[in-house]
């Protein structure tokens, strides 16, 4: 029990400098850790990979910077991520100088609360080279049951 707890601290512990190894990697890589942070409740990892002023669009809703995302979805998004498995399909990306964009098709399953969860989703980032690295300035997530005929 003490060593899972003091393994616990120390990921918390190297959580925001991982996330600043991370945002020099790539953009494929800065997506990939900001999911991971997500899944793990890593909630100082996923922030520090946003830009302050990113926009997270999501089911017709908008976020319009890192602290009303912090304030409002970022902890229903960390259970959620907790509690199912995301699987990319496909991933495509590009960069245009200081620009990339990362367009992810994944199928995320689980259950979460009392709802079981098969869904496929679509997921757009872009990023912006920084002094601090990649940051993620955009999100558009939109996702849908997977119909069982078809």
């Amino acid at each position: 029990m003490i060593r899972a707890i003091l393994i616990g601290a120390g990921l918390v512990c190297v959580s925001v400098p991982l996330a600043g190894q991370a945002a020099n990697e790539g953009p494929e890589h800065v997506v990939r850790a900001f999911h991971v942070a997500l899944s793990r409740g890593d909630s100082s990892a996923a922030l520090a990979l946003l830009a302050p002023d990113v926009m997270i669009y999501e089911s017709g809703g908008v976020e319009a910077s890192r602290d009303e995302y912090r304030s409002h979805h970022l902890a229903a998004d960390i259970q959620f991520s907790a509690a199912t498995t995301r699987e990319v399909v496909t991933q495509r990306s590009g960069t245009d100088g200081d620009l990339a964009w990362v367009l992810s098709q994944s199928r995320t399953s689980g259950t979460f609360g009392d709802r079981r969860i098969d869904s496929r989703g679509t997921e757009t980032m872009l990023l912006k080279h920084t002094a601090d690295g990649w940051k993620i300035v955009h999100i558009h997530w939109s996702s849908r049951p997977v119909r069982s005929d078809g």
